[in-house]
């Protein structure tokens, strides 16, 4: 079992959308739309070309960045810390007197960016374990959620 408690902060969420979107077929579409007509631009000599690849390409970072800070002020549930045990049956959050539980057979996936190991509750829900929250922790709850986890669904790297 592993017990740990997280504060979520606007750059936790930060990471996870942005993960999440260009990991998607929308963010990696949108990433090459502007890519291709920032290159035609540059190839062609035309800004207007640059100019609008430019938007395109940080048009997305930019919203997230803004939505990342919007959800973490103004969502009850990031104010405090929550707490979470990890253990053979799964994932238990909580915090002011509520509680959930996930069991780990209805995780969807688990993944690492450099700042985070996420697993997924759902195609679109997450818990977000922030490694700088995780400290000493951190290869305990790699190691629960490897174990519990098929394989094909786990992709964190160290």
């Amino acid at each position: 079992m592993v017990e740990l408690d997280v504060k979520i902060e606007p750059q936790d969420l930060y990471d996870y959308m942005l993960m999440h979107t260009y990991n998607s077929a929308s963010g990696i579409l949108g990433s090459t739309v502007g890519a291709v007509v920032a290159l035609v631009g540059i190839a062609r000599g035309q800004v207007l070309f640059i100019v609008a690849g430019l938007v395109l390409l940080l048009y997305l970072p930019w919203t997230l960045f803004l939505k990342s800070r919007q959800q973490a002020l103004r969502n009850p549930a990031f104010k405090a810390p929550l707490h979470y045990v990890l253990d053979e049956s799964g994932i238990t959050v909580s915090q002011n007197g509520e509680e959930q539980h996930q069991d780990w057979g209805d995780m969807v996936k688990a993944l690492s960016t450099g700042h985070s190991i996420i697993v997924y509750t759902s195609r679109v829900n997450a818990t977000i374990f922030p490694k700088r929250e995780m400290g000493d922790k951190k290869t305990d709850v790699i190691e629960m959620i490897s174990t519990h986890m098929p394989p094909q669904k786990v992709k964190i790297r160290n």
